[in-house]
């Protein structure tokens, strides 16, 4: 990882003073509460630990909110002006980038009826994580970080064509089943999804496990073959594609050999988006999927793309985010993915998001990363 680390300040930070940061505050304090009384985060290769963090979550936590867990946005800017200092996080070998993603919401059937025939899967009982995908069992592919456990053996799980064709039915693994293959594709992509049924029923389903293939995006195999120009691409113009071209459609999904299967999850809140990585409710426009080996969760980060407009107001995008998710093509020290938030309208929001960024992590007072670029001498 080859990156640098420079001094930033707060008077002087684009786009911090027009910022609102309530809800980053609000999620924030999800995480230091996770991190403080459930089970501290994992530290990252930047160094960030639960030790730094901790004078800002007791704080955090001891704040008086209004009932919902938000602070008005001048008490949130300050709050985060008092217990951090902002490090720009430059990345040497390429640029920062940042995409979105949001919750889909599917219509679904509790039975494979008429029109409802593509599944969504729960885990299999015998799926389980390869100890040390660097160093698997025999006939486990390096980097798989699942597999089957037989009596006697190991072996792989298989991949979405050999799922889809049917290599686990008869299994009892079908959670509901919708009238789209496209739409359980892109829930797999999102990782979750909310399930509507006719009755009125709304059920969640989140990430449980998956096969451990390689994840491989249609979307630049579509760019490579010259299907969809690089400057279009997006989760509309996939889909759109798709749509048009129903008889490729299959095949060309099947070459995303990663499969995912999901668990149910309660809807608390309808706001709020699904329970992820960091094992606290995403929140819409403030939430951040990023490199976990990088970044520890629970970091405020502020994401700045100049070429993109803010979710909310027409300005350019500038705005806090907090490190609370994570995905397979999320790598990087500057590479993150936006939760835009749940249904339809977030998903044009988050389907149109692909854009050059800057990344200014908001260090906890006294860290050592603070110290490294030039605060608190």
């Amino acid at each position: 990882m080859r990156l640098s680390l420079g001094r930033e300040d707060f008077s002087t930070l684009p786009g911090w003073a027009e910022d609102r940061p309530a809800a980053a505050f609000a999620a924030f304090r999800r995480s230091a509460a996770h991190a403080t009384t459930i089970r501290s985060y994992r530290t990252g290769s930047l160094g960030l630990s639960h030790a730094e963090f901790q004078p800002a979550y007791a704080a955090a936590l001891a704040q008086s909110t209004s009932e919902s867990g938000y602070l008005p946005d001048a008490e949130a800017r300050s709050f985060f002006e008092t217990w951090f200092r902002p490090v720009a996080v430059t990345p040497l070998d390429d640029d920062g980038l940042v995409t979105g993603y949001y919750e889909p919401e599917v219509a679904v059937s509790s039975t494979p009826e008429s029109g409802y025939r593509f599944p969504f899967l729960r885990k299999p009982e015998n799926l389980i994580k390869v100890p040390d995908p660097e160093n698997p069992p025999a006939g486990i592919p390096a980097g798989h970080a699942f597999m089957l456990a037989g009596a006697d053996s190991t072996d792989c799980c298989p991949d979405r064509q050999a799922i889809e064709s049917g290599a686990f039915d008869g299994k009892g693994l079908e959670i509901a089943w919708a009238s789209s293959r496209v739409d359980v594709f892109f829930a797999h992509i999102q990782g979750c999804a909310r399930l509507c049924f006719a009755d009125g029923r709304i059920e969640r389903i989140t990430y449980a496990a998956k096969s451990g293939h390689p994840f491989t995006g249609i979307g630049g195999l579509l760019v490579k073959r010259g299907e969809i120009s690089a400057d279009t691409v997006s989760m509309s113009s996939i889909r759109k594609w798709l749509a048009d071209h129903p008889e490729q459609s299959e095949k060309l999904m099947w070459e995303n050999r990663s499969f995912i299967f999901f668990e149910k999850a309660a809807v608390e809140n309808d706001f709020l988006g699904p329970v992820a990585a960091a094992k606290v409710p995403l929140e819409p426009g403030r939430s951040l999927a990023v490199d976990r080996h990088i970044h520890t969760f629970g970091t405020p980060i502020f994401v700045s793309a100049p070429e993109l407009e803010d979710f909310d107001e027409p300005r350019p995008f500038a705005r806090l985010m907090i490190a609370q998710d994570t995905g397979t093509a999320i790598v990087g020290p500057a590479r993150g993915d936006l939760f835009a938030g749940c249904g339809s309208e977030a998903g044009e929001k988050a389907g149109s998001i692909k854009a050059s960024a800057r990344f200014v992590i908001l260090a906890p007072v006294g860290s050592e990363i603070a110290r490294r670029a030039g605060h608190e001498q």
